[in-house]
């Protein structure tokens, strides 16, 4: 499948200089874009997994996929929630890059070895921050690119 062209989102939000909501526009973008490529749906995955957008950022992106007529909620979990779960005061998450890499080198990867999980989608979400951004007012842009695992038919 050939590559997409790069773009980076950059909305208009409430709270404009949060690291979390800006990426949730970008992991929108960049999965129904994925999926219509694709000619998928979300339920054609056993789970569909952001990088660390938090509580708040992934009720922004279930909200922002649902205004596409896309429902990801019977798939969807987030890396941030999963490894800080409920129990800790983590509502925007923690280190994107840190959550991702542990869940999914740990359980996820682990589930497919296992056979638990056939197919998925890793979307990895950042933030592009700015110290120029900010001082201007600037909304800070979010990024966030996706891959497919499949696991083979071993």
């Amino acid at each position: 499948m050939p590559m997409r062209q790069h773009r980076t989102i950059s909305a208009s939000m409430e709270r404009p200089h949060s690291p979390k909501t800006p990426s949730s526009p970008a992991a929108c973008d960049t999965l129904s874009c994925l999926l219509r490529e694709l000619g998928a749906q979300p339920t054609d995955f056993d789970c569909i997994v952001t990088g660390d957008l938090g509580r708040v950022g992934a009720d922004l992106l279930l909200t922002l996929l649902r205004e596409d007529g896309i429902d990801l909620s019977p798939v969807y979990s987030d890396c941030g929630i999963l490894l800080f779960g409920d129990t800790q005061d983590a509502h925007a998450g923690g280190s994107g890059c840190g959550c991702s890499a542990a869940v999914l080198c740990g359980p996820l990867l682990r589930d497919m070895h296992e056979g638990k999980i056939r197919r998925m989608i890793f979307a990895g979400t950042g933030a592009m921050m700015s110290p120029t951004s900010v001082q201007q007012s600037q909304p800070i842009a979010g990024i966030c690119h996706a891959v497919v695992l499949e696991r083979s038919g071993a």
